[in-house]
């Protein structure tokens, strides 16, 4: 990017409105309230802003979280504008995250995302270093906005263990074995199928091989092409992720190819995952 970006951290009225901006230019829906947004901001949550030349490009917004006697920072909404997506604020933010979030005191983040959408699969996983074994069947309910509208909004919640050795020294995750790959096979219009792959599911989790789950490359094509293949990739992949997790294993990584129409989540058991 030709001009430095700024990453600062939001509190006022006025920063809060250029969210609320931004949110109906990235989603096309109506904003978070500020009276919502004010609060998490003066009660342990953190929002950041993106800045080109005082211009909100980008944002994040967290609040604080506790389960199971345990605190930590839920990272609910990350936003680029249309205009600057694939530049790598999304990355930026997360990281200004992660720094600010270690000096308030957390040492775990989560958040949701869709797990078809690759995209940010490889940001999360490939690049954060989160980890994934929660998979949360239509988490939000039927959704109106243009990325999500007409399928159940299935998602991951991801655990970014900002302390852990898995996070901090992070060199690629150590497989000793070559994982078995789920087949698949391709329509005439050349889109991905995911093969009813029950019996492998079973036999991989009994001998505990790291695994890759195929999913389309690009969701959103896939999704405008053949509405009902879509369905079938949401509900077909709910069931995979949902059996390799209650097997202990954790979706650690996200696999692009360059000349197939999928690409994979790399699973392992998450007790070799080092957090």
């Amino acid at each position: 990017m030709s001009t430095a970006l700024e990453i600062r951290v939001l509190k006022s009225h006025s920063d809060l409105q250029m969210v609320q901006n931004l949110e109906k230019q990235v989603w096309e829906m109506d904003p978070l309230p500020l009276h919502q947004t004010i609060t998490a901001a003066q009660n342990g949550g953190l929002l950041l802003g993106a800045f080109i030349d005082n211009e909100m490009v980008g944002f994040s917004y967290s609040f604080p979280g506790f389960q199971h006697g345990k605190s930590y920072l839920c990272s609910h909404m990350l936003g680029i504008h249309p205009d600057h997506q694939e530049k790598g604020i999304g990355a930026k933010l997360k990281k200004a995250q992660k720094e600010i979030a270690r000096d308030m005191g957390y040492d775990l983040i989560v958040w949701t995302f869709d797990p078809l959408e690759t995209r940010n699969a490889y940001l999360n996983l490939s690049k954060l270093h989160a980890i994934c074994s929660t998979y949360i069947e239509n988490c939000y309910g039927e959704m109106e906005d243009n990325l999500n509208y007409g399928l159940p909004s299935d998602r991951f919640k991801v655990e970014w263990w900002i302390n852990s050795p898995h996070v901090i020294d992070h060199h690629g995750v150590n497989i000793e074995e070559e994982p078995f790959k789920l087949p698949w096979k391709t329509t005439i219009d050349q889109l991905p199928i995911l093969d009813d792959v029950e019996d492998e599911i079973e036999n991989i989790s009994d001998q505990q091989k790291p695994v890759l789950v195929p999913v389309p490359a690009n969701f959103q094509h896939l999704k405008r092409e053949n509405y009902s293949l879509a369905m079938e990739w949401r509900l077909k992949t709910r069931k995979v992720f949902q059996a390799l997790f209650q097997k202990g294993y954790a979706a650690v990584f996200l696999r692009k190819s360059d000349d197939e129409p999928v690409h994979y989540y790399l699973l392992m058991q998450r007790i070799h995952v080092n957090i």
